[in-house]
C-alpha cells in the first residue's frame, strides 16, 4: 500500500486527520522536502504529533531509485509532501508507477499554494491561467518562459500565479524581490512592456500561516519592500472584476487608483 500524503501548507497541524491516521497506520515514512517544505514547524514536531519516525529522501532517491515505490511492493508506505501530494509532477509519477505495479493507493489531499493564494488576495480562482515558476537564475540559464506564460494569459485577460525556485538542499528560497527584479530584466531584454515598474502585481508571503502577508502595488514598489521570510509567491493579474478590484484594495492593501482602471 502506498499512500502519498499532503502536509498543507504551513506547519504540521494542516495534515489531515485521514492524513495523521495513514501516517500512524504505516509501515514506513517518507517525506521529501526539495519541491516545497512546512516553515512552520519543524521535522521533530510532526514526528511528535504522530508518533513515528520519518525518513527524508533526497531527490535522487525519489526519482530515480523509487525509493517509496520499491518499499510498497511489501509494506505499507506513507509518502509525505508540503501543499497536496499531486501539484508536483514527480508524485503524480510516482501514483501512476505504482498502479502500473499493481500497488494499492490512496491520496490524501491537503491545502496548496494553487487554491490558497488567489483567495487570500481577493481574486477569482476561476479566472486564473496557467501557472508558471520562475528558476533562479546561473550562468548562461535565464530562461524567458515565465514571462511568456504570463503574456499569454494577459491576452485571455487571464491573472498568472507566479511560484518563485525553492532549492532546499542548498537553502534558498527566492524571495518576491528577486523574482520582480527577474520578470523586469526579462522585461529589459525583450521590451514588449509587459511587465514594467507600473505593472500592478500581488505578493503573497507565508500563505496558510496565522498571518500570511499579502500586499498588491506597481512592480517599483514593491521590489523595495521587506516581505519576510519565506515562501513567497507573486500574482500578475489580468482584467480585474471590479469586486477583485476591491478585493485587492481592503486585502491587499492595492492603491485605491485600481478601482478606477
Amino acid at each position: 500500500m502506498l499512500y502519498l500524503v499532503g502536509l498543507g501548507l504551513y506547519d504540521e497541524k494542516d495534515i489531515s486527520l485521514n492524513g495523521l491516521e495513514a501516517i500512524k497506520s504505516a509501515d514506513v515514512v517518507y517525506a521529501e522536502f526539495y519541491t516545497a517544505r512546512l516553515f512552520g514547524g519543524d521535522l521533530k514536531s510532526l514526528e511528535n504529533l504522530a508518533g513515528v519516525t520519518i525518513n527524508i529522501l533526497l531527490r535522487e532517491e525519489v526519482e530515480e531509485e523509487n525509493l517509496p515505490i520499491k518499499q510498497a511492493e511489501t509494506k505499507d508506505v506513507a509518502f509525505l509532501t508540503a501543499g497536496d501530494p499531486l501539484m508536483a509532477t514527480t508524485h503524480s509519477d510516482i501514483l501512476m508507477e505504482a498502479r502500473k505495479k499493481g500497488i494499492k493507493t490512496r491520496v490524501i489531499h491537503a491545502s496548496s499554494i494553487l487554491s490558497a493564494a488567489p483567495g487570500i488576495a481577493g481574486l477569482q480562482a476561476y479566472k486564473f491561467g496557467k501557472v508558471t515558476t520562475i528558476p533562479r537564475p546561473e550562468e548562461n540559464y535565464f530562461p524567458h518562459s515565465p514571462y511568456q506564460v504570463i503574456g499569454e494569459n494577459k491576452e485571455m485577460g487571464l491573472h498568472t500565479l507566479v511560484l518563485l525556485d525553492i532549492q532546499a538542499h542548498r537553502d534558498y528560497y527566492m524571495t518576491a524581490n528577486k523574482g520582480l527584479e527577474y520578470l523586469l530584466r526579462v522585461e529589459d531584454e525583450r521590451k514588449e512592456g509587459l511587465i514594467t515598474e507600473d505593472t500592478l502585481a500581488v505578493v503573497i508571503a507565508r500563505a496558510g500561516s496565522p498571518e500570511p502577508m499579502v500586499r498588491a502595488d506597481r512592480v517599483n514598489v514593491l521590489t523595495e519592500e521587506d516581505f519576510g521570510g519565506p515562501l513567497h509567491c507573486i500574482i500578475i493579474p489580468g482584467d480585474l472584476h471590479f469586486l477583485e478590484a476591491e478585493g485587492l484594495v481592503i486585502l491587499a492593501d492595492a492603491p485605491e487608483e485600481i478601482l478606477e482602471s
